[in-house]
């Protein structure tokens, strides 16, 4: 049986949740009054086409040719409610990703390594089963090389607006103090990842659940 527990980088949970190129030339002779007038002017230039469909054909055979593509079927759309965040993958209730679409403007290279980024995490989870893996550790890595994108980093430097929230609530553990900050007010037990990966395999246990901190 699957071990029961869920963590995160500061958590113990009790229960799982379900180019522009350019020819630069020295300038020729101006032939421009020998020409006929252009009988199409420029015309304005339209929003580049939307990268998603061609992402998502590459993805198909790119988990073809790692042999998951039966076991990964997801979607892929533009989240326009993101603000800090570049992308964000879902394994449930259906696999998806989700992209900022302010990537398009700000970079636009960054999009394909977005959305690999984020397959990544879906590869990864597939990959793992029922076992509980680290958001970026070795298994999102191995399937960042896998994917085209090896030594990709886990987190994003684009000039995306920062997300800043007060942090009202303070938790503490009674046994390292490590403090923990929430927006919210966590409504279920929680222990600190820390102790007890030292002391009770990484499983949760009570001793180290976090108390409030009172204000």
């Amino acid at each position: 049986m699957a071990d029961q527990s869920a963590c995160n980088s500061q958590l113990c949970l009790p229960f799982a949740r379900p180019g522009i190129t350019s020819d630069r030339r020295e300038p020729g002779p101006d032939i421009s009054a020998s020409l006929p007038p252009d009988p199409h002017p420029e015309r304005p230039v339209g929003p580049a086409p939307d990268p998603l469909p061609d992402l998502i054909r590459e993805a198909a055979l790119r988990l073809s040719a790692l042999g998951l593509r039966d076991r990964i079927e997801f979607r892929a759309a533009w989240n326009s409610r993101m603000r800090s965040t570049a992308g964000r993958a879902f394994h449930a209730p259906l696999p998806r990703i989700e992209l900022n679409p302010r990537l398009r403007a700000i970079a636009p290279d960054e999009v394909a390594r977005t959305f690999w980024h984020e397959l990544a995490h879906l590869v990864a989870h597939a990959r793992a089963g029922r076992h509980r893996i680290e958001p970026h550790g070795p298994e999102w890595r191995r399937a960042c090389a896998d994917l085209g994108i090896p030594g990709e980093r886990a987190t994003h430097r684009l000039p995306l607006p920062r997300a800043t929230f007060e942090r009202p609530h303070q938790y503490r553990c009674p046994s390292c103090g490590e403090l923990l900050r929430r927006v919210r007010p966590i409504r279920r037990p929680v222990a600190c990842l820390a102790c007890c990966r030292k002391h009770n395999g990484g499983k949760y246990d009570e001793r180290f659940r976090f108390q409030r901190v009172p204000r």
